[in-house]
C-alpha cells in the first residue's frame, strides 16, 4: 500500500533557512542554519530519509525524532516542550498534529493535546532578516475538565548540530552589565533561570552557540533571545544520545512560578517570542541580523537621536529651579537636543527614601511647577523629558499610606526593602489606573517628548493580595500590565519618546523595546567599564537604541579619573549625551563638549544606521570597534586601550567591514581631543592622517592591516575612512559623453 509523504515546508530568507516535516503524529524539524536553496522534491524526500537516525541499543525501537514539541512520547529525556498537570494528573502529553498553515515567510502548526484538553500552536515567522521569531500559544477547550491545568513552562526549543560545541553567554551586576562568559557545551543542561522579576543584569541576554573558537568575525553560530521582560528560563542542552538526528537543542522561555498560569477551559496562554539567529560570519554577523531586524520595525525611531543632557550627575537631589533653568541654557548653547529632569522633582523626594508613588510636583521645590524649566527648554529649542519610576513605591509616600494594599507583596508582612522602595502591584487595576492618570497628566501639562522609565529593584516575594487573603504569584501579571501601561501612554502620545532603565541595564529585552525607544545601558559612566558594556549590549542593540553618556572626570561610581577625549570617544559610539554640572565647566571644556556634540550630529547618520564591527584582538587591554555603511563607502573607527598591553607595539591591524578591493583614504579626528600615545612617534600613516586625509587602498586598510598607535590605557583614537570615487579613464569618458 502506497503511503502520502508528509509535506515540507521551508522557511528562507537572508542566506538562513528553515525545514519543517509536517509529519504525524507531530512534525519534526528537519534543519535550521544556512539556507539549503529551494530543495526539489527529490532533494525533500532525502532530507527526511537522512533525519531517521540510528536505532540503538538498550533505547527506543524506533529511531528517536527531534519534534516541533518534544515530549517523553518521542523518546525525548530532556526538556520537554511543555509542563503542567491537571490536579496532579495529565502529565505525560501526547501532542497530535491537526493543521498547518503557511504564507509569507510563516509557518503555524495547530497540535491537539487531547489528554488536558489543550490546543497548541506554534508560529514560525523568518524576518528578512534571518531572524526567526517563534511564538506559541496554549488554549484549554472550552468544553474540557472544568479542574484549572496548571501550566508550569512552555519551552521553545530548536536542535543544533554536532559542530556547536561552545557556549556564550553572558553574566553583570549593577554598573558591570553584559560581562561575557564562554564555555564548552557539554552532555547536559546549561541552564540559566532569572528569578528577579526583571530581565536582570546577569541576564544571558543572547545565549550563543557555536564552532569552537568563534569570534566577532568568523565561526559558525546559532543564538536565541527571549524577549521577556519577566522571569525567564534560557537553555543549551546536549543527551548522550543527541536530539534525533541533531546533536543538541537551543531555547527558552518564560519562566513562571508555581501556580501562575491556571488555564480554566477557554482560556489561553501566549509565551514570549523567543528570537533565533544563525551566522557563518561569527558574533559581528549575527549582531548584523538583529540589528537589522529592529531597524526595521515600524516603531523604530525615524528621527536623528537628539544629543542628550541627563540631570542626575549634575545636580542629583539639589533641585533648585534657577540653577536648572541656567544648566537648560548652558546645555543649549552647546548644541544639546534633549533636556532630562532626573530624580528629585515629584513630591517629598529629596533623597531617596520617600516620595515613589507620588506623581505631582512638589510645589514646596518647584512652586510654579515644572512649567518655567519646560517652557525654557523648549523655547531654547530642545526636547523636555523627565524621569518616572512608576512601577515602584516607597513606604514614606501618600500613596503608600492611602493605598498599602496595592504593594506588591505577601499579606502576611513584607520583607526587606531595595534602595529603600517596593513594588507597586500594577496588575491592580486601580492601581493600573492611577498611574495611567498620573503619567498622562504630567505629560500634557508639560509637554513632555521623553520619559526616562527606572526600575530599580529586583521584585522578591513579589505576589499579589487577593480579596480572599491568599497570595497569588505576581510577576507574569505585573509584566504584562507594564506592557499594557506603555502601550496606553504611547496610543495618548503618540509622539512620546521612553526610555527603558532599570538600575542602569537591567531591563534591556526585546519585550520592552516593542515600547520603548532606547535602553540605558548603565548607570556606570566610567568610559573603561563602558567600552566593555557597550561592545556587548550592541551584540543585540543597535548603537541608536544604547543610551550613553559622557560624565565628569571622577567617575561617580568607579571613581576611577579620566581622560575627556576617552570619556567623549566612547559615549560618540551609541545614543550620546551628557550627565556632568556644566556650570563647573571651564570655557575650554564647554568648547571641547560643543565641538564633539557637532562631531556626533555629523556622524550620527553613519553612526546609528551603518554596521557595527568588532576587531578579533588578543584581549590584551586593546580594542578596536567601529560602524562601517552598508556599501562599505564610509566608517568610523574607535582604537582603544583600557589596560596596558603585554607587547610593545600591536604590529598591523586589520579595519574590518571595509572592501578589500576598494580605494580608501583616512584620517584622524581630533575634535574630542588626541590621546596620550605611549611612544617617541606615532606610526608614519597615523602623523600624516593628522594633518588631513592619507589615500589607504582596501588590501591594505583591511587585509594586510596599518601599524597602530601605542596608547596609554584609558586613550582612544578616532579614525574616519572614506571611500575615493573611482575616476573614469579620459577616453572612455570622452566616449560616454559623446553617447
Amino acid at each position: 500500500m502506497s503511503r502520502t509523504a508528509p509535506r515540507i515546508v521551508q522557511l528562507r530568507a537572508a542566506g538562513v533557512g528553515l525545514v519543517v516535516e509536517l509529519s504525524a503524529p507531530v512534525p519534526r524539524i528537519l534543519h535550521w542554519g544556512e539556507d539549503l536553496g529551494a530543495l526539489t522534491e527529490e532533494a525533500c524526500a532525502a532530507l527526511a530519509l537522512t533525519a531517521d537516525g540510528a536505532v540503538l541499543h538498550n533505547a527506543p525501537d524506533t529511531p528517536r525524532q527531534f519534534t516541533v514539541w518534544p515530549t517523553e512520547a518521542d523518546g525525548w529525556s530532556g526538556t520537554p516542550g511543555h509542563q503542567g498537570h491537571l490536579a496532579g494528573t495529565a502529565t505525560a502529553p501526547k501532542p497530535r498534529l491537526v493543521d498547518a498553515r503557511e504564507s509569507d515567510g510563516e509557518l503555524a502548526v495547530l497540535l491537539a493535546e487531547d489528554t488536558a484538553g489543550l490546543d497548541l500552536t506554534l508560529t514560525y515567522r523568518l524576518d528578512p532578516s534571518g531572524v526567526l521569531a517563534v511564538r506559541t500559544t496554549v488554549a484549554r477547550r472550552p468544553d474540557a475538565d472544568p479542574a484549572p491545568y496548571d501550566l508550569s513552562a512552555v519551552t521553545t526549543l530548536l536542535p543544533l548540530p554536532r559542530r556547536a560545541s561552545e557556549i556564550l553567554d553572558f553574566t553583570g551586576r549593577w554598573c558591570r552589565e553584559r560581562a561575557p562568559q564562554r564555555r564548552p557545551l557539554g552532555h547536559g543542561s546549561h541552564v540559566r533561570e532569572q528569578r528577579r522579576g526583571r530581565t536582570g543584569q546577569d541576564a544571558p541576554y543572547l545565549l550563543t552557540v557555536g564552532v569552537p573558537g568563534f569570534g566577532f568575525r568568523g565561526g559558525e553560530v546559532w543564538g536565541v533571545h527571549i524577549g521577556w521582560s519577566g522571569n525567564q528560563r534560557w537553555l543549551a542542552e546536549q543527551l548522550p544520545e543527541g536530539a534525533g538526528v541533531h546533536a543538541s537543542v537551543l531555547g527558552g522561555g518564560e519562566l513562571p512560578a508555581p501556580g501562575e498560569i491556571r488555564l480554566a477551559p477557554g482560556e489561553t496562554y501566549t509565551s514570549p517570542v523567543c528570537w533565533f539567529g544563525w551566522s557563518d560570519a561569527g558574533l559581528d554577523g549575527l549582531a548584523d541580523r538583529f540589528h537589522t531586524l529592529l531597524r526595521a520595525r515600524p516603531a523604530h525611531p525615524a528621527t536623528p537621536r537628539p544629543l542628550t543632557l541627563n540631570s542626575w550627575e549634575a545636580v542629583y537631589f539639589d533641585h533648585r529651579p534657577e540653577r536648572l533653568v541656567a544648566l537648560a541654557d548652558t546645555a543649549a548653547d552647546i548644541g544639546v537636543e534633549r533636556f532630562v529632569l532626573d530624580d528629585g522633582w515629584f513630591l517629598g523626594r529629596r533623597d531617596d527614601t520617600a516620595g515613589l508613588g507620588d506623581w505631582t510636583v512638589d510645589p514646596a521645590v518647584w512652586p510654579e511647577g515644572l512649567t518655567p524649566l519646560a517652557d525654557r527648554v523648549h523655547a531654547r529649542g530642545m526636547q523636555f523629558g523627565l524621569w518616572v519610576e512608576p512601577e515602584m513605591v516607597s513606604l514614606d509616600s501618600e500613596l503608600a499610606r492611602a493605598h498599602p494594599g496595592w504593594i506588591l507583596g505577601p499579606a502576611a508582612g513584607l520583607g526587606p526593602s531595595s534602595r529603600h522602595q517596593y513594588a507597586l502591584n500594577i496588575g491592580h487595576p486601580e492601581a493600573w489606573a492611577y498611574l495611567l492618570e498620573s503619567l498622562d497628566t504630567l505629560i500634557t501639562r508639560y509637554s513632555v517628548d521623553y520619559l526616562k522609565w527606572d526600575h530599580n529593584r529586583d521584585l522578591h516575594e513579589a505576589v499579589q493580595r487577593t480579596t480572599d487573603g491568599r497570595d497569588r504569584p505576581g510577576v507574569h501579571a505585573q509584566t504584562e500590565a507594564l506592557y499594557r501601561l506603555l502601550d496606553a501612554l504611547r496610543e495618548r502620545h503618540p509622539g512620546l519618546e521612553i526610555e527603558s532603565c532599570s538600575s542602569g541595564g537591567a531591563r534591556a529585552d526585546l519585550g520592552v523595546l516593542e515600547r520603548t525607544d532606547r535602553v540605558w545601558a548603565s548607570d556606570c559612566n566610567d568610559p573603561v567599564e563602558r567600552q566593555a558594556i557597550q561592545r556587548w549590549t550592541g551584540q543585540l542593540l543597535p548603537p541608536e537604541l544604547i543610551g550613553s553618556h559622557v560624565g565628569e572626570a571622577r567617575s561617580h561610581t568607579t571613581g576611577r579619573v579620566t581622560d575627556s577625549s576617552f570619556r567623549l570617544l566612547t559615549a560618540l559610539f551609541a545614543h550620546a549625551g551628557i550627565e556632568r554640572d556644566l556650570g563647573t565647566c571651564s570655557p575650554d571644556e564647554l568648547a571641547e563638549l560643543t565641538a564633539w556634540g557637532a562631531l556626533y550630529k555629523e556622524l550620527r547618520p553613519l553612526l546609528h544606521g551603518g554596521r557595527v564591527v568588532r576587531a578579533d584582538l588578543d584581549g590584551d587591554g586593546a580594542l578596536l570597534h567601529g560602524v562601517v555603511a552598508p556599501d562599505a563607502s564610509a566608517a568610523v573607527y574607535c582604537w582603544a586601550q583600557s589596560a596596558t598591553a603585554r607587547e610593545a607595539q600591536p604590529g598591523r591591524v586589520a579595519l574590518p567591514g571595509l572592501d578589500r578591493t576598494g580605494s580608501y583614504r583616512v584620517r584622524v579626528r581630533t575634535e574630542a581631543g588626541l590621546p596620550s600615545f605611549r611612544e617617541v612617534a606615532a606610526p608614519s600613516w597615523v602623523t600624516a592622517a593628522l594633518d588631513g586625509w592619507v589615500a589607504l587602498p582596501g588590501p591594505v586598510l583591511s587585509g594586510a592591516g596599518v601599524p597602530m598607535p601605542v596608547l596609554d590605557p584609558g586613550q582612544a583614537l578616532l579614525i574616519e575612512v572614506r571611500r575615493v570615487a573611482q575616476e573614469r579613464p579620459a577616453a572612455a569618458a570622452r566616449s560616454a559623453d559623446g553617447a
